[in-house]
């Protein structure tokens, strides 16, 4: 029996709550990891090996790392857009929890972020993280799993070769068929469309228009965030419409989409698909929520903004647009219209086996090669009772306000001590700086002594020199 320990927020078949995704973050602050690490899992689970969830974070202490390194064989990271500036403390923590095991670490999907024109200049700063970290997991695994041409052009860049372009496992969910979209026929005020966008894109293109028209032509709609901060919004709501505060992106309780209760959070892959799949079209710029929508059977094009969307797009022949090019007022028939699937469904069982290829050449067995298929995997999920999408708070939901009145007594504590905490920092830095300044006051009125020391003794020496100077020059000078 093989033990994999996988990095992912949680166990596919945990059903956790909504509390327990907010408390801890089951999601990794965005609903698209849960995605394509509960894909992951699927792959890796056969007869013969044993996965368990690591959880995401990656401080751990020494006798944690012991532990893995005596009761795993292999550590499996599926990653997204993990090479990017504001990821590097968090790769960095990475790369050492990785230095210090003593097992096969193989990473899966990992990927760069940059703009759509694939300019990695950007990502100079963290070049030498990059490096390490590359380098920590290759002394560990035969090569390292990318996302797709521009991760790999960029690896080989800082001297890497062992670069295997793999996509995302999360694509890989059903093996190696992949559902042919359906037919939504003519998209009109009865069809069910689910739209999604990042906050990010706002500076890229038309977004608030996007939203605008989307939710005056369709009546049923609904709004997919995925993002944790999302999830905190519709669960414990906030005081924008007592402030009069308004914003043309649905992040405020005031925005249209929250108040007819269209703003769906997902925090089970499995009951995400399930909700898509009741829908006729997905649009937007998240790529795993396009991505869940193709999963489930339903057509999405993909409003591509950034590298990291792009990237996969290209790879997996996924429909996209660039969202810098879609008009505010763009409707979704024209985008299903323009778009076509028989790359992304004729091309799956070749980019299946690269996948699957990759999984071998680093000592990994698969579900449908070595497995069931996924069998026993979709039955487990099946006797679960998992939880739907996040929705605006329920004020009759008891059991949740008790919750959440529990959870603010706890923030206010937690609040009281950390500002004791600083409060106490502080006085211990004044008193060090007030020892600091009482020292230099010391040194500075020894200087002034020194100094004024050192100019007596001159004039004592130097002055009848002077005096006689000086009366020298008056005498030649009249």
């Amino acid at each position: 029996m093989k033990r994999i320990l996988i990095r992912s927020g949680k166990s596919p078949f945990h059903a956790a709550t909504r509390e327990e995704y907010l408390q801890q973050d089951l999601m990794g602050t965005n609903a698209g990891n849960l995605l394509f690490s509960d894909a992951a899992h699927k792959l890796l689970l056969t007869e013969n090996t044993e996965v368990t969830s690591n959880g995401i974070s990656t401080v751990l202490t020494e006798e944690r790392i012991r532990q893995i390194n005596e009761e795993h064989d292999v550590f499996v990271v599926p990653l997204a857009n993990a090479f990017r500036p504001s990821f590097r403390a968090s790769l960095d923590r990475l790369t050492s929890l990785i230095e210090r095991l003593t097992i096969p670490v193989v990473v899966v999907g990992v990927g760069a972020q940059v703009g759509t024109d694939y300019g990695t200049d950007r990502l100079r700063p963290i070049n030498e993280s990059v490096q390490r970290f590359v380098r920590a997991v290759l002394n560990k695994s035969a090569s390292i799993g990318v996302r797709g041409e521009l991760t790999a052009s960029y690896l080989h860049s800082l001297g890497f070769h062992e670069v295997d372009i793999i996509g995302c496992p999360s694509m890989f969910l059903h093996g190696d068929a992949f559902p042919a979209p359906r037919d939504p026929g003519v998209l009109d005020e009865n069809s069910r469309i689910a739209i999604n966008l990042s906050p990010g894109a706002v500076k890229i293109g038309n977004v608030p228009d996007l939203i605008r028209n989307a939710h005056e032509r369709f009546p049923r709609l609904s709004y997919y965030a995925q993002n944790l901060v999302d999830a905190e919004l519709l669960f414990w709501g906030d005081t924008s419409e007592a402030a009069g505060h308004h914003s043309p992106f649905p992040r405020q309780l005031t925005h249209p989409l929250f108040q007819e209760d269209k703003v769906r959070v997902p925090i089970d892959p499995k009951t995400w698909l399930d909700e898509l799949s009741e829908h006729d079209f997905s649009y937007g710029t998240r790529i795993h929520g396009n991505i869940a929508a193709l999963l489930a059977g339903i057509p999405a094009v993909v409003l591509t903004h950034d590298s990291r969307t792009l990237e996969l797009c290209r790879y997996f022949e996924l429909p996209y647009r660039a969202l810098s090019e879609t008009p505010g007022d763009i409707h979704p028939q024209e985008l299903f219209e323009q778009a076509d699937f028989s790359g992304m469904v004729n091309g799956h069982k070749e980019r299946f086996g690269r996948m699957m290829a990759f999984l071998s050449r680093n000592g990994l067995d698969n579900t449908f090669e070595h497995g069931d298929g996924g069998a026993g995997y979709e039955a487990r999920l099946a006797a679960l009772d998992l939880p739907p999408s996040i929705r605006r708070w329920d004020p009759t939901d008891g059991e949740a306000v008790r919750y959440r009145v529990s959870r603010l007594r706890e923030m206010v504590a937690e609040n009281q001590t950390e500002a004791e905490s600083r409060i106490a920092a502080l006085a211990k830095k004044t008193k060090e700086l007030e020892k600091q300044l009482d020292t230099l006051q010391k040194q500075f009125t020894a200087t002034e002594k020194r100094v004024s020391g050192v100019e007596k003794r001159v004039l004592v020496r130097l002055g009848p020199a002077i005096r006689r100077r000086v009366r020298s020059t008056k005498k030649n000078g009249s």
